[in-house]
């Protein structure tokens, strides 16, 4: 074999495994060193006067999204982020919150169920319902939402199928 082909026997794999590593690096990445990650939305909830201007990374499940006249908002069911900054589903649910953006966000893609992470600061707290109940909301005036893919799209999930296959022939 000459130089050229063995060099590039060498490094096609490595750029393999470079492109396959990147493929899957999915999902937001915000800066969480100067964030209290143990303050959870009903922690704030509790005491929004006190925690009004905070910087927050949270997330969580969409249960509405409203387009109002200045705003979208959306009613978020919060969970515990995981490593790569997803909600985790599978742990406890952590309160409720709302998210404002001047932003319009189309409600089919922001659909209840959707997970999203945002990053923002506590505003207030504002007096509504779940259900019939009385609930104090924290309110994020988000700087950024990352809207998580749908399960099966999910980065990071397998993007290959295997098969068996007969070929016939005469």
């Amino acid at each position: 074999m000459n130089r050229t082909v063995m060099k590039l026997t060498h490094l096609l794999p490595a750029m393999m495994l470079i492109f396959g590593l990147a493929a899957c690096a999915g999902g937001p990445r915000y800066d969480t060193s100067h964030i209290d990650t143990g303050l959870s939305a009903a922690k704030v909830a509790a005491a929004p006067a006190m925690h009004s201007g905070t910087p927050v990374v949270w997330g969580g499940v969409i249960v509405a999204t409203r387009n109002l006249p200045d705003y979208t908002e959306m009613e978020i069911l919060s969970y515990p982020l995981g490593s790569a900054q997803r909600p985790d589903t599978r742990r406890g649910e952590q309160g409720r919150f709302l998210v404002r953006t001047p932003r319009y966000l189309e409600g089919v893609d922001y659909a209840p169920g959707r997970s999203v992470t945002v990053s923002g600061k506590v505003a207030r707290a504002v007096a509504g319902k779940v259900g019939e109940a009385p609930y104090t909301f924290p309110v994020i005036q988000t700087d950024d939402i990352y809207l998580w893919p749908r399960e099966g799209n999910a980065p990071g999930s397998p993007q290959f199928q295997f098969g068996i296959g007969v070929i016939f022939g005469r």
